[in-house]
């Protein structure tokens, strides 16, 4: 089952359920993918897939959870715990759907191996080093992590 299809179980679900916050959450990423569809349309070739795929949305889901963790951190520096609350329950939702992140050691073998078949020699290799894992890992790898492990396989 495709995530497309997971968003539209879920949604069903958690409205049977009568379950308000995962509903509106769940409707959230809905309305987020159909701005990712449309800023991955491409207008000038009708033959070409209109619809955003899975990557892109695992990319997206990734991108959504990010701003909500930055949301948590300034809330709970203003003293509002009620809605970083908020946020975290989102948060619990989204991921829901997103595959395993890869765990350190997984993690410390993709950048060895990025590192050697982008014949990366020093630091400012880093970029092929990324772009690498990114083509290979994208769905499984959160690059937040992978950028200091990739400098420090290349800095020693």
């Amino acid at each position: 089952m495709g995530l497309r299809e997971q968003f539209t179980e879920a949604m069903k679900a958690s409205m049977k359920a009568g379950d308000a916050a995962t509903t509106s959450t769940v409707r959230m990423i809905i309305a987020k993918m159909k701005d990712t569809d449309i800023a991955t349309r491409d207008l000038t070739n009708a033959d070409a897939p209109q619809q955003a795929g899975d990557e892109a949305i695992v990319g997206m889901l990734r991108g959504m959870v990010k701003s909500r963790r930055e949301s948590i951190t300034l809330y709970r520096q203003g003293n509002r715990e009620d809605l970083a609350a908020k946020e975290e329950a989102e948060i619990a939702v989204i991921t829901r759907f997103l595959p395993p992140e890869m765990d350190e050691a997984g993690m410390q073998a993709a950048v060895a191996a990025a590192v050697a078949e982008s014949g990366a020699a020093s630091v400012k290799d880093m970029g092929k080093v990324m772009a690498a894992l990114k083509a290979k890992h994208g769905a499984t790898l959160d690059m937040g992590k992978a950028g200091p492990l990739v400098k420090a396989a290349l800095a020693g």
